[in-house]
This record gives structure tokens, sequence and C-alpha cells, in this order.
């Protein structure tokens, strides 16, 4: 097991490798931070002086070793809009993003796999009602969700906030809404709009899943055994179910965490997808290319833990490995 962990963990460095490069060539050729830092009245001396202490005036890829090596201390360097180090902007930005996107994925995962399941035993009209609430689910963008959402209950109904993250509790660096009501209501629009789509991506995978296995010879078998429905749909049908579930559920929560960014401009969310956002219209390299190279190494974790809970999930692989 131990080395199985290191072989990915050592694949996995030259992925981050050339995202890193990928991210910082794909924004070091955008817009002009000199320009938008300095605004319209500056002279020539100034602006050479900037570039200069930005570092601006050396070859791209000196630039990018230079990246790279800070990255490995932890540090992006300096924001060029705001002029702060990159890292301490993360800091005070993930505990939001972390703390939408938990939730975000508890409210799929909670959601999903019991529909999925439902729908995968029952045949009925709740069924073909969770069929299509799945695929309304599955078929609008996520931006059209947040404001059908924001209309719906802070519009008409008044009972939700529309924006930003209510009322904080900070713990030294940390910061949760947990822990306060506001925060709990700033909390449920945004959440339920990023989760949406992956509860009904869970909840149709896990129904077919449950279909398939349910068609299954062993279920057959177990059947003929005499074993009742609960024994067979949950200890023989829905166990087996969990391989691609796990995987795909894994994926996700990469994948909220990543694609936040549509979620947080919506509702003003403060977390890191807003400030990556706010970074593109400035062309502030520093951030956008740490945010990438931080959601790099968040996958790479993420499929590290999957794997993992592969030999926890099915038996077959542990007697294999």
């Amino acid at each position: 097991m131990l080395a199985f962990v290191v072989s990915r963990i050592l694949q996995a460095i030259p992925v981050v490798l050339v995202v890193g490069l990928i991210a910082y060539a794909m924004f070091a050729f955008v817009g002009d931070p000199v320009t938008i830092m300095l605004g319209t009245d500056y002279t020539e001396a100034q602006r050479v002086a900037l570039v200069k202490q930005l570092g601006l005036d050396q070859p791209f890829f000196v630039q990018y070793a230079k990246f790279i090596w800070a990255a490995l201390h932890g540090e992006f360097g300096i924001s060029y809009r705001l002029a702060r180090p990159v890292t301490d902007l993360l800091a005070e930005r993930m505990p939001a993003t972390l703390e939408l996107a938990a939730t975000a994925s508890v409210f799929a995962l909670l959601v999903g796999v019991p529909m999925g399941v439902y729908t995968g035993i029952n045949r009925g009209a709740a069924s073909w009602l969770f069929m299509v609430f799945s695929l309304v689910g599955v078929s609008l963008p996520t931006f059209l969700i947040g404001i059908l959402l924001i209309l719906v209950f802070s519009v008409w109904l008044q009972v939700l906030p529309s924006f930003g993250r209510g009322d904080v509790v900070r713990f030294a660096h940390w910061s949760t809404g947990f822990l306060t009501l506001g925060g709990l209501k700033a909390l449920v629009l945004p959440a339920v709009t990023l989760g949406l789509f992956q509860m009904t991506l869970i909840m149709r995978l896990v129904r077919s899943e449950m279909l398939e296995a349910l068609r299954s010879d062993y279920v057959k078998f177990a059947r003929a055994r005499g074993l009742g429905p609960r024994a067979i749909n949950f200890g023989h049908a829905l166990r087996n179910t969990l391989v691609p579930v796990v995987t795909i559920a894994g994926l996700q929560i990469g994948g909220i965490v990543a694609f936040s960014i549509v979620t947080e401009t919506v509702f003003q969310w403060p977390g890191m997808g807003l400030l990556f956002v706010q970074s593109v219209q400035v062309a502030d390299v520093p951030v956008m290319a740490a945010y990438l190279v931080m959601i790099s190494v968040l996958f790479v974790v993420i499929n590290l833990v999957v794997d993992l809970l592969y030999y926890a999930v099915d038996p077959r692989l542990r007697v294999a490995r």
C-alpha cells in the first residue's frame, strides 16, 4: 500500500508541473498588468521600474522557474491588483470556498444516493418525478439555477439572502459561517446551486448501476436462497454499485471546488473562485496561476483518495493486490 501511494505521488509531480507551465504560459501573455497597475497617467521611467520590480523583463522560462521554486516554498508572488502576497489572499478566501464545496458535496451525496436507490428499486409516480427533476437539474446551467433560486427565495419569499457569506466566526486565520444563523442561511442557496448538478448526476448513476446489479446472476442467486428484499437491495446490489459511484463522486467533489467560479460570482460569495474572476479582469497572473496549480493539486489528492477507497469498497481489489 505504501509503495502504491508513493508511486502515485511520483506520477503526480510531472502532472502538477505541466499544469503550472500551461497556466503560467496561458496567463503570462494575456493583458498588460503594468498598465492596469499604473493607470493612464505614468511616465516611461515608472513603467520600466515596475516591469523590473515584477520581473517581467526576464525570459518566460526564468519567470516560470522562479514561480515554481516559490510555489514549492508556499509562496506564489505578489498580486498585481492588490499588491499583497497571493498566499495570504488564497488563505483568506479558502475557508469560504471549502465551506461551500463541503456543503454542496454533502447535499449531493445525501440526496443523490437515496434518490438513485429509490428510483432503481421502485417503479411509480414518485420515481418518474425524481427522474424528471434530475433531467431539469442536469440540463439547466448553473448560473440560471442560481438566478431562479434568488428570484424565488430572496425576491418573492424573502426568506434567504441573495449574496454574501452572512455572519461568520473567526478562529485565528480560519472563518466559518456554520456557527451562526446568518451564515447558515447565506449558505443554503449557493450550496444547492453548486451541488444540484452533481446530485442529479450521482442519482442517475446510482439508479443505472442499481438496475444493472439487480439483473445480475448473484442477485438472482440471492433471491433463490430466500434472502429478503432489504438484504438483496442494500447488502448485495447497493454495495456492488459503490465503485463507480465513489469514482464519480470523488471527481465531482474536485469539480465542485474547481468550478465554483460561476456560483461564487452569482452570489458574490467571497471565495477563491470570485477572487479568480476578479483577477482575470485585470490580468493578475500570480493569482490566476496559483489558483489553477492549487486546483490541480486538489484533483491529484482526490484521485489518490478515490484509489485508496477502492480497496475499502471492493474486496476483489484487495485479493488481487
